[in-house]
């Protein structure tokens, strides 16, 4: 988290109070903004309160500030939220809004066409990082959109991360970087877990060649944290939910499939996270693939 000394403390309107949403508001509130956060389950709000939050009860009372940032699920949430909630009415000409969540291409579009149409500063923010991660200040976050309305929304991006990576005025690009990271990342755990298969079926510990691995060739921070959580099978509580991770790699494939570029490898990342989903698993960390990779060897079987 950068030094917030000598930062003008700000309005601020905070939407969607996730795991990671929460750890982003409170970080907000530890840097002296004043923030009014509102989530669709309203006990969500209760430990920000505590903090010194003020709590709405719709998006549109939390979008009365000089800014509002949402952390919310998906398209279809944005798209309620936003759009159809009353948010962009509720703001006034010159505010702006950053939007953190992981959301197409298509609609980060439309979300800058209604923006502008409505003298509403739109700045894509999207984040890299876990809930640990946020609640320690420490992501990584995106950010495409106006010059002038990325350098109003600076100081809360620096106050939830440790850098802010501009990417250009068409929001849209924060967005489909985002969708890519979040595709190599698949990519990595679909590689952990079917390697971790092959070695396990020739007698080697999964955690014993994940060690390894993660202490030579791959000796990276996205497989380090993934690989342990497939060496301990520790798939509760998630860092990021299988759902996302199948919605993820979907808006991968629609993005290339709009600039006609193939991505093949997407197409089997999006069967694996199918098939997870299909044995009943949502509420895991998408690391859960391991386990799809482990019954397709039908390991179990020979262990027993």
């Amino acid at each position: 988290m950068a030094s917030t000394a000598g930062v003008r403390h700000m309005k601020v309107g905070f939407l969607g109070l996730g795991a990671m949403g929460a750890a982003m508001a409170t970080n907000l509130l530890k840097a002296g903004h004043e923030v009014t956060v509102w989530n669709r389950s309203p006990a969500a709000a209760e430990p920000l309160a505590a903090l010194g939050a003020a709590v709405a009860s719709t998006p549109a009372e939390a979008a009365r500030g000089e800014v509002v940032l949402s952390m919310l699920a998906n398209d279809a949430a944005v798209r309620a939220v936003i759009l159809d909630g009353g948010v962009l009415d509720a703001m006034a000409p010159g505010t702006v809004h950053a939007n953190h969540a992981t959301v197409s291409v298509a609609l980060a579009q439309e979300l800058t066409q209604a923006h502008v149409a409505r003298g509403v500063g739109y700045v894509a923010a999207p984040v890299f990082g876990r809930p640990d991660v946020a609640a320690a200040g420490r992501l990584n976050i995106l950010a495409a959109g106006e010059p002038r309305a990325i350098e109003r929304v600076r100081p809360l991006l620096e106050a939830m991360g440790s850098r802010v990576w501009p990417l250009g005025e068409a929001p849209e690009r924060a967005s489909v970087a985002k969708i890519a990271g979040n595709f190599m990342l698949a990519a990595a755990i679909e590689s952990m877990a079917e390697a971790s298969a092959l070695v396990r079926a020739h007698g080697i510990g999964a955690a014993d060649f994940l060690e390894i691995m993660t202490g030579t060739l791959f000796a990276a921070p996205a497989y380090q944290g993934y690989a342990k959580l497939i060496a301990e099978q520790r798939f509760k509580p998630a860092g990021f939910a299988l759902p996302l991770g199948y919605k993820d790699v979907g808006l991968a494939l629609s993005a290339g499939e709009a600039a006609r570029v193939p991505l093949p490898f997407a197409g089997v990342l999006r069967d694996s996270l199918l098939e997870a989903l299909a044995a009943g698993d949502e509420d895991v960390d998408w690391s859960v693939l391991s386990q799809v990779a482990a019954r397709r060897a039908h390991l179990d079987e020979r262990a027993g």
